[in-house]
């Protein structure tokens, strides 16, 4: 490690041992300047006990925060620690808590931003992975599991490096913007001394009940997400490693040129798809979840769903995914004079294996590719969940070394 970095921690340290010193000098008798968390009905919560982490199979929410940090220490018990607290903090964020109780003392920062006092947790879930470089810098490679590699260069591909690599990635979802926000702004805040931020992303998803979101181009996104035991089958990590009960996370930045898309017919934007853009359905049927039969021919013998469309090349592999993607978007792109828009696609599944196939499969192919670029990657593995008050995030892991 640098000279700088060592000189930056150590002043990190310092200011901590200097502010717990001022608390301590502080007469008891002290004002605060803070009110205590108003009271308000917590509803709405996903359980953060769980053989596996929330947000994965945990129904889509509104809003997104996805950020991925750099490791900024190469102490592995720094980083052990770290995940201790992350856990005890999300545990306490996820029930629409404070992440420590409010201090009487005035005169130091408050534990908690604040931004969410008041807030009900609106079904915040925080889901966490830690990618192949993760290992690499702490000195534990051993301990890396063997699908865990950097994703390939794929057709069509124009990553930019402020949205590619990272050692760490954190999820938050809510149904509520601010209240994802907050929840990742105090996990960096508390770790300010081992991590750096690297890139983010905040995502809408918009629906009412249980109606399968659509995307920035119109369609819905998700109709053919697995369901059930298939579900399961498809999600979960099967190894007999650390990672058992965890699962693989792909997430992709991915531009779209709307302004291009608003100027293609309906017809054509349909066969991108390869579906129909009111009702979902695959072509050839009528209902979004229909079955999709890649055999069926129209009158002149040609297949009914377009072999260049979206859905036949990915539903051609046999494979599935869980898709839990968002739409952003950034204002305006300075040198085009048009949207930043686009997909921040994620998914899981229990292998990368099953979205690296797919999407070399669409390859170059993939009708889609005239209103898209992928300028964002990452591949994270996402520890089991946190099963009681005795376990944390990535205990497995670092139980193991």
């Amino acid at each position: 490690m640098s000279h700088t970095n060592n000189a930056r921690r150590d002043f990190l340290k310092s200011s901590v041992i200097i502010g717990a010193g001022l608390t301590m000098g502080l007469a008891a008798g002290t004002a605060y300047s803070l009110e205590p968390r108003t009271k308000i009905t917590i509803e709405n919560i996903y359980p953060f006990f769980n053989p596996h982490q929330q947000g994965i199979t945990s129904p889509a929410q509104h809003h997104i925060y996805f950020i991925v940090l750099d490791l900024h220490s190469q102490d592995v018990d720094e980083i052990h620690q770290m995940f201790k607290t992350w856990t005890e903090y999300s545990r306490q964020l996820t029930q629409g808590k404070n992440v420590q109780t409010y201090s009487q003392n005035g005169y130091v920062p408050a534990v908690d931003t604040g931004e969410a006092d008041s807030l009900n947790p609106y079904n915040l879930t925080l889901t966490f992975g830690v990618s192949p470089s993760f290992f690499t810098k702490l000195g534990i490679e051993k301990a890396k599991p063997a699908e865990l590699v950097d994703l390939p260069h794929f057709p069509r591909d124009q990553l930019k490096a402020e949205f590619t690599g990272g050692d760490i990635c954190i999820q938050a979802c809510a149904d509520d913007p601010q209240v994802a926000f907050h929840a990742v702004r105090n996990l960096v805040r508390v770790a300010r001394s081992e991590i750096t931020m690297r890139w983010s992303q905040s995502g809408f998803n918009s629906f009412e009940g249980t109606d399968t979101p659509r995307n920035l181009f119109g369609f819905r996104d998700g109709t053919g997400n697995p369901q059930g035991e298939e579900l399961d089958k498809t999600v979960w990590y099967e190894g007999n490693n650390w990672l058992k009960g965890g699962s693989f996370l792909v997430v992709r930045k991915i531009q779209m040129f709307l302004e291009t898309w608003d100027r293609t017919n309906l017809n054509e934007q349909q066969h991108t798809f390869g579906r129909h853009r009111d009702s979902g359905a695959a072509y050839g049927q009528k209902k979004e979840f229909d079955p999709v039969d890649l055999d069926k021919k129209d009158a002149n013998g040609q297949p009914v769903v377009p072999e260049d469309s979206h859905m036949h090349l990915a539903h051609k592999t046999g494979l599935k995914m869980l898709r839990r993607s968002f739409s952003y978007s950034s204002g305006i792109d300075s040198r085009t004079g048009q949207f930043d828009a686009g997909l921040l696609f994620i998914s899981y599944q229990k292998d990368p294996q099953q979205f690296i196939t797919i999407q070399n499969k669409l390859g170059n192919i993939d009708k889609m590719n005239e209103y898209i670029t992928h300028i964002g990657s990452g591949l994270f593995a996402c520890f089991a969940g946190v099963k009681d008050e005795n376990d944390y995030l990535g205990k497995a892991l670092f139980e193991a070394l």
